[in-house]
Parts: C-alpha cells; structure tokens; sequence
C-alpha cells in the first residue's frame, strides 16, 4: 500500500477513559468519507494506561492498510514536542491536528477540502471566531480570549485562535515546523503565527467545542508555566525571528 493522503495527529496525556472509545468512533465517522488516511497517538508523559491503550489500537488496525493507528511516545509531559514530532512523523501530504477531546469530523471534512482546492494552506478551526459554539466553562472561554489578546498585543497575532484543530499542506509548513524554537503549551501558537509572518495562506473557520472529558491539567496550574513559555515564545519570534 501507498502513503496515506492524510495524516490525523493527537497528541494525548493520562487519557485511558477517552482513548479507546475517541479513536473508534473518529474511524466510524470518517469511514463513509473514503479517506485514506492514517491516526498518530502522540503520547507525552503519561502516567495511566494510555500507552497500553494506544499500542493496543496500533496492533488491531496494524492490517489495515487504508486507515491503521500509529503510536508514538515522547516519554515525558511535553504537549508540543509530541504534535511537533507527530508532524514530522507523518506520511500523508494533509495532516490534521486533533484533539482526542473533540475529534470533530465535521471540521476535518471542511477543512480537507479547503485544502484540496487550493483555497489555503493552513486552516485554523476557531472557536472564538464569529459563529463558532464554545460550550466550555465560561472562565477556560475568557481564558482563550485573554490569552490570544497576549498574542496581538506582544506578537502582532492577526487571527483570532492557535489553539485547538488545525489542517495544512505538510509540504508547505514543514520548514515552519522545523523552525519553531517553543514546546509545551505554546508550540501550537508559535506554529501559527510563524506561518503567518511567513506568508502562508491561512483561512480560520468556526467550530463548535464540546469536550468529552474536563482539562487534564488545571487551568490555574498552568497560568505560570503558560506566562514563562509566552515570555520564551515573545523572545523566539521578536529576537531570534
């Protein structure tokens, strides 16, 4: 068998409740769409049986040749060295970046296709955009508002999410992925905004957040390390560049 044309990427942490049954069911909606595609699990410093689950998944679809599950793992908790090395590992010239608390095939099929006619290179799925639903706790929804709020005030963001779903031409963002200096929590805006100031064409399109399960990680937790990473991310892109 070829390549896949498409790549599914979810990086996942401690997520032994959801996996099995996110993966499942993200194949069960995608199966009437024809896709070849593959799933990467990008694990990073789980401590439950996500590893066990992912490699279980990998083993069942390793014979399916159209659609099989591929598991990596960073061995440490590091969010955006398992999607930035997810990436990297992928096959499919289309990659999708996941959530496995979303999995929303509605955005996957829009988002596909703005890529196949050329539309785009990079599609963003906002959920602060004009029409997106983000039924989340309203403290983690100003929290994403304060947060790109930071990013057009230090770094000239010109959108309005980094977080969450995205869609691109592997080939057109690949050096972009390669040039990000940032891990952790911010990879995913730093990704963003240095595929912005390098002229890709980047199209953001409403989704609407349900999420199965509550944060893995306390938001209040992460305010410290999210300022650190932003103040390292802010030095990346205005000094180094």
């Amino acid at each position: 068998m070829g390549a896949p044309r498409i790549s599914i990427v979810i990086p996942v942490y401690n997520e032994q409740a959801i996996l099995h049954a996110a993966v499942v069911d993200l194949r069960e909606r995608l199966r009437p769409l024809g896709w070849s595609y593959e799933i990467i699990i990008a694990e990073n410093g789980s401590t439950d049986r996500t590893i066990a689950i992912g490699e279980e998944l990998a083993q069942k679809y390793s014979h399916d040749g159209d659609c099989p599950v591929r598991m990596l793992s960073m061995g440490e908790p590091n969010y955006g060295r398992a999607m930035r090395e997810g990436i990297l590992a992928a096959k499919g010239e289309l990659v999708i970046c996941d959530e496995i608390d979303l999995c929303d095939a509605d955005f996957h099929k829009a988002a596909i296709a703005i890529l196949e006619t050329g539309e785009a290179d990079f599609v963003i799925g906002s959920k602060l955009a004009s029409g997106s639903a983000d039924d989340r706790p309203f403290i983690r929804h100003v929290a994403s508002i304060a947060y790109s709020s930071l990013l057009k005030a230090l770094l000239g963001f010109r959108g309005t999410d980094t977080h969450g779903l995205k869609a691109f031409r592997r080939s057109a963002l690949l050096d972009v992925v390669q040039a990000c200096l940032v891990e952790k929590d911010v990879f995913a805006s730093e990704f963003v905004i240095r595929a912005d100031r390098g002229g890709i064409t980047i199209r953001e399109i409403p989704v609407q957040v349900i999420e199965k399960r509550p944060p893995s990680i306390n938001l209040f937790k992460r305010v410290p390390n999210v300022l650190k990473s932003l103040a390292k991310l802010t030095w990346a892109i205005r000094v180094r560049g």
